[in-house]
């Protein structure tokens, strides 16, 4: 017997080899969790015994995927709040370091990020230009997050307060929440965040969808085998599983993405409110999340909203009334990397399986404000706020399986990739992804009215998203951890 990752899954019906496979899997990955406050810990192991021990301690404080999801529930209906979330993956180089024999079989997670092969396949800079603690063998990361930046820092002193001396922490991230006047998160460029993300529980998709207006030409719903894998050093596969997940930390040039933004605005001659418009082109949404393919002229979209809740749903959306692009340009970033089936290369069904749980937070302190539009570019950051990005993946390398991976394959083959997506016969190619495509950047065309009936060709954007380091880890299933 076995779980079924075939489908999505219900949690509160689920029982069986379904309900032990939740009860084992760390939280995080088939449904987010609050982490408004975060800290990121790498580690380097130098003793096998002492590493082992350290990470079977680490398993009382942690808590299952099933027990978050009650957890939500709970607070829900009753307003009780949940407990800290503390997550561990660990690296190729950790399962050495621990002795271990069943290593996850993804070559890029076998050869890590710091690999030339990867590097060159990802246009990732060298290796000397990443922060320190990145150039350095990284074993494990733990990440300790809650919603209450009280809550948060105490089970991190109770994760630190188990280190032996033979585990190094090498580095440390801290992440928090980023908001606008909605309290909806937000990104540093200032534009809401975090959306069109798979959902894989039943709860879930069935809440996205009564969401909607009704129709739904968007389906949110992915089965589990899109980002779970069987754990191969569990004690059972069938009912262990975990996920890749990659963490990359991604330094955003505010000054210089705002600068852009009017830039564009001033070579199209957008004036007045329309110069939004011009950011929207590149994002793919406005700031507040409205998606510039669905609009029907000058002015941005009142998003329609869940009642009792702040967030948007505007989710359920294609390109399908957007093919030439005149609305929505091929090249912006939210239409690069989820083409929702108008890629052109690949049929729908098979497009889609190339999307991610996204699981990112917003780093660095600033002293302007993000919401402020009337700020200049000038009086905006250069460096040192950004996003650490992090996504759960049951497949990432594109050599391994082409019609599946996910990470390698969305940054490779979508966002680096001029000639993606396919466009109409006498259209330019879209150019790179002008937010985290990586690479030469030839000149893009954005059209100038809300009809798309003219074009203009302009200099592309210069780069403002810079990898800053980063590595690929397994998070493996608590049965793992707990068994060392």
């Amino acid at each position: 017997m076995a779980a079924n990752v075939n489908v999505p899954i219900s949690w509160e019906t689920a029982t069986g080899d379904d309900l032990t496979m939740l009860n084992e899997l760390q939280p995080n990955i088939v449904r987010a969790h609050v982490r408004d406050s975060l800290s990121i810990l790498f580690l380097q192991f130098a003793n096998q015994a002492d590493a082992r021990a350290f990470l079977v301690s680490l398993v009382p404080l942690m808590k299952s995927a099933l027990t978050h999801l009650i957890e939500v529930k709970r607070f829900k209906t009753l307003g009780i709040r949940g407990t800290p979330y503390v997550g561990v993956g660990l690296s190729k180089k950790g399962y050495d370091a621990l002795g271990v024999g069943a290593i996850p079989l993804d070559s890029s997670f076998r050869r890590g990020m710091k690999d030339p092969a990867t590097r060159q396949d990802l246009a990732d800079p060298p290796v000397s230009l990443w922060e320190a603690p990145y150039r350095h063998d990284i074993h494990a990361v733990v990440l300790i997050g809650d919603r209450n930046d009280a809550a948060m820092a105490t089970r991190r002193e109770e994760v630190v307060a188990l280190l032996p001396d033979s585990v190094t922490v090498i580095g440390e991230e801290s992440g928090f929440s980023l908001r606008n006047d909605n309290d909806d998160g937000i990104e540093h460029f200032g534009y809401v965040d975090g959306r069109s993300q798979p959902l894989f529980l039943v709860e879930d998709i069935d809440d996205e969808r009564d969401g909607s207006d009704g129709t739904n030409v968007w389906d949110p719903a992915f089965a589990l085998d899109r980002v779970l894998v069987p754990d191969p050093a569990a004690p059972n596969p069938g009912v262990h599983f975990g996920s890749y997940l990659i963490f990359r930390k991604l330094e955003q040039n505010v000054r210089r993405f705002k600068q852009g933004e009017q830039d564009l605005a001033d070579a199209l001659g957008l004036i007045g409110d329309d110069r939004e418009r011009a950011g929207a082109m590149l994002v793919g949404r406005f700031e507040d999340g409205a998606p510039l393919t669905l609009q029907k002229d000058g002015a941005p979209l009142t998003l329609q909203r869940d009642e009792g809740s702040h967030h948007p749903v505007m989710n359920n959306f294609t390109y399908d009334r957007d093919l030439q692009g005149a609305k929505c340009p091929f090249q912006a970033h939210i239409r690069k990397i989820n083409p929702r089936g108008s890629g052109g290369f690949k049929i729908p069904a098979d497009e889609r399986l190339h999307l991610m749980a996204r699981r990112g937070q917003t780093y660095g302190k600033r002293l302007d404000d993000p919401n402020d539009d009337s700020i200049p570019p000038a009086a905006r950051p250069t460096g040192g706020v950004g996003i650490l990005f992090m996504a759960f993946n049951a497949n990432i390398n594109i050599q391994d399986n082409f019609a599946l991976s996910q990470f390698d394959f969305t940054q490779r083959a979508w966002a680096n990739n001029s000639n993606f997506p396919r466009v109409p016969v006498g259209v330019s190619p879209p150019g790179l992804d002008p937010v985290i495509g990586q690479g030469a950047r030839p000149d893009q065309t954005y059209v100038n009215d809300w009809a798309g009936s003219s074009g203009t060709q302009v200099t592309a954007i210069a780069q403002a998203v810079h990898m800053r380091g980063g590595e690929y880890f397994f998070v493996p299933c608590m049965a793992f951890l707990r068994n060392l």
